[in-house]
């Protein structure tokens, strides 16, 4: 599942993706409800988590402009436990839940958790091209035969692919929207040894999509398998 974190103190916002991490949840981090409206807006997530004070535009009224633009995604507050009529107004609103600071992980997990499990019992998070299952519950990349598990950063990049297939991708958007690095070659190597591995792992379960690539152009693309002439 992908969330989006809207957190404002750097340290803790760090903590929190390395422990959701962990849990195989993919998670965007950003540090201002702007940013929170600006990403929710533009992609999809299973959950938000908002802490209510954060700059430019705080919690309570990045959820009130989510809601107001239809974007129905579940959303958990954090608040301070003095923040009580903010509680009351968060779900007024349209949040799902709350957790006051500090909390135990355990906590944040489980009402993680119970947030997105209504959406994900009736909406099976899986993407299918060709012979091939993409689960973003346990990475897996399966297909009626065998399935191969790939790493955070695999399964980020083919959820990229195949939501683009014959699509060009530039190295630069996985490099960005991944990684969140800068465009310089060093940052790039990392990306085209990814590609190498995926690569890899499709053939290693008879995929029928193969990524074609060209270090030259910079270009990255999610195709179906030529036929075998042999067969």
């Amino acid at each position: 599942m992908r969330l989006l974190l809207a957190e404002d103190e750097r340290d803790l916002s760090d903590v929190l993706v390395t422990i959701l991490s962990n849990d195989n949840y993919i998670v965007d981090a950003v540090y201002d409800g702007e940013s929170a409206l600006t990403f929710c807006t533009e992609q999809h997530y299973d959950g938000i988590i908002l802490d209510i004070m954060m700059p430019k535009k705080n919690g309570l009224d990045a959820l009130m402009a989510l809601r107001e633009r239809g974007i129905a995604t579940p959303v958990l507050l954090l608040t301070a436990k003095s923040e009580v009529e903010d509680r009351v107004k968060g779900l007024d609103i349209g949040a799902n839940d709350y957790l006051a600071k500090p909390f135990a992980t355990n906590e944040l997990l489980a009402r993680i958790r119970a947030m997105t499990r209504s959406a994900s019992a009736f909406s099976p998070c899986e993407i299918s091209l060709g012979n091939v299952t993409l689960n973003c519950s346990t990475f897996e990349l399966t297909n009626s035969t065998s399935s191969i598990r790939l790493s955070s950063k695999e399964y980020k990049m083919m959820e990229m692919l195949m939501k683009n297939i014959e699509k060009t991708t530039l190295v630069e958007q996985f490099s960005e929207q991944i990684w969140g690095a800068g465009n310089d070659d060093t940052e790039h190597r990392i990306v085209w040894v990814y590609v190498s591995y995926l690569q890899n792992k499709l053939k290693a379960i008879g995929a029928s999509l193969e990524i074609k690539s060209s270090e030259t152009d910079g270009t990255i693309c999610l195709l179906p398998s030529a036929p075998d002439e042999n067969q």
